[in-house]
């Protein structure tokens, strides 16, 4: 089986590293960084492709990893240069976070090209990508699903089908809402714990053993405490998603005060230079004593 990346940043040139490893024929990546395309297909001894269309005609499968909806709306209905020229029988895998809706307008759009698509959301990050443990949320039709499952299974420690087209976007929304509305809170208790004087070491211990516990003091309390930002799921990203699940609830009239304060805190990170940042970075923000572009390590 012929499989194709396109966008090989962080995730998906990670994904199609497992790939490889897992004696898949990786025939060909894209990105719109030509260097990290080029870079990456030198490495896994298969083409950089110049057109979208060239990931498509080399694969049967193609796994699309993008930024946003309009990176999505482009690379499937873009004038001239697509994936879905000469798509038919292909299958794609979409794994970005976009709006449930761009999701499904694509499926829309390939099924008029005799192509399938499945949505494989991911609530894990670039480590997990590597190894293979990613958590996989899929929407789409169950044939799909079930055609692709064996190669998600070499990506996935879960697997787990939700529904039609634009259910697991939704999901994967509320799941980046409700982590980043944690990230910040936890930014918030660490800095009035220092700004109290007290030993965060401790405080962190205390939070764990307690009601404060949470993944995200796993994974981010002593790089916030330790002003240890290197991404693995970037300030922008976490701004984005937030918008997703604000954008979701304002269609239904719900008022969310926590999920758009937090996205305030993210869009802030994003405007004074640093979106590039770690989410944990939401903490430079917090912390009574620092400052936006202050030490070496933000």
């Amino acid at each position: 089986m012929n499989i194709g990346f396109v966008g090989v940043g962080r995730m998906g040139a990670n994904m199609a590293r497992r790939l490889k490893d897992r004696q898949f024929h990786i025939t060909a990546v894209y990105d719109t960084n030509r260097a990290a395309a080029t870079s990456l297909a030198t490495e896994l001894g298969c083409a950089a492709a110049q057109d979208l269309s060239e990931v498509t005609a080399a694969s049967d499968v193609i796994f699309t990893v993008v930024t946003d909806d309009n990176a999505m709306r482009k690379i499937f209905s873009g004038s001239g240069d697509n994936l879905l020229v000469n798509a038919l029988g292909k299958l794609f895998i979409n794994c970005a976070t976009i709006s449930p809706q761009v999701h499904v307008e694509v499926e829309k759009l390939a099924q008029q090209a005799g192509a399938e698509t499945l949505e494989g959301c991911m609530a894990s990050s670039i480590t997990q990508a590597r190894e293979g443990k990613l958590y996989l949320m899929c929407g789409g039709s169950e044939e799909t699903f079930r055609k692709a499952k064996p190669i998600l299974k070499e990506l996935a420690s879960v697997v787990r089908f939700i529904g039609k087209a634009g259910e697991a976007a939704k999901v994967k929304a509320l799941v980046n809402m409700v982590m980043n509305i944690n990230t910040a809170g936890l930014a918030e208790g660490l800095a009035l714990g220092a700004a109290l004087g007290l030993d965060l070491e401790m405080l962190r211990k205390v939070f764990s053993q307690t009601g404060a516990a949470s993944r995200v003091l796993e994974t981010d309390g002593e790089d916030m405490q330790n002003r240890e930002h290197s991404c693995f799921f970037s300030a922008a990203h976490a701004a984005k998603d937030s918008g997703i699940a604000l954008e979701l609830a304002r269609t239904l009239g719900l008022d969310l005060p926590l999920a758009r304060a937090t996205k305030e805190q993210y869009d802030r990170m994003v405007a004074e230079g640093l979106g590039e940042l770690d989410k944990s970075g939401v903490a430079e923000l917090t912390f009574k004593d620092r400052h936006k572009h202050s030490g070496d390590r933000v």
